[in-house]
């Protein structure tokens, strides 16, 4: 039975941009695997510890009677983690542009799969599989705009998925979306209208598509 690792990281839950335009993308999904299992984590509303990493990089040398028990905690949740991505034939990752980076659940959470031996560098254990980052950013960032260059987040969770951890990585992007409430930006609200519609559609496209895809592909 095919499951989908779906992956949250909007501090928002009623509203999120990302999160509804992931929805779409992961209805697709189920519609194409209607027996299919989606497992769900928000990290946002359970935060994984940040220093965390820091443990159980301490604890990757030592035997487990010489780990402290907060190593032993951490080397866990690693565990647990990367048996989650592992145990997924495909990922939904919705992650927001913050301070035009990454957000910082995401960064913990990429931070804790990396410190698993399975999910290094060279490592090939999600080789070829399904990924889709839905990126939602409040401002414009794509070339032309005065602030192009400043998304600082979504070529480095490609870099991630893709070359890190060797999945096959499609991005869908909706910006604009502080247009609506910020009176500066009420000229770009029909865009913004437009750019949402555009991720809607593309999302569900790409959740088909995701679903088409084999582990071992």
């Amino acid at each position: 039975m095919p499951t989908l690792l779906r992956v949250d990281a909007s501090f928002r839950t009623d509203g999120s941009v990302s999160r509804a335009v992931a929805d779409s993308a992961t209805d697709a999904w189920l519609a194409e695997h209607p027996t299919g299992t989606v497992v769900r984590r928000d990290l946002s509303a359970s935060p994984l510890p940040a220093t965390a990493w820091v443990d159980a990089l301490a604890a990757a040398p030592l035997p487990e009677q010489d780990r402290t028990p907060a190593q032993r905690e951490a080397h866990q949740l690693v565990t647990t983690l990367a048996d989650e991505l592992i145990g997924a034939d495909q990922l939904v990752l919705a992650s927001p542009l913050f301070n035009f980076g990454v957000s910082q659940y995401t960064k913990v959470w990429i931070d804790l799969l990396i410190a698993d031996p399975r999910l290094g560098p060279g490592t090939t254990a999600l080789q070829g599989r399904g990924a889709l980052v839905v990126a939602s950013q409040g401002g414009g960032y794509r070339p032309g705009t005065p602030r192009h260059g400043w998304d600082h987040a979504t070529a480095y969770l490609e870099r991630i998925l893709g070359d890190v951890f060797g999945m096959a990585v499609d991005t869908v992007t909706a910006d604009l979306t502080l247009a609506p409430v910020t009176p500066q930006m009420a000229h770009l609200v029909e865009a913004a209208e437009v750019a949402l519609r555009e991720a809607h559609t593309a999302a569900a496209a790409h959740g088909t598509r995701l679903a088409g895809r084999s582990v071992a592909a």
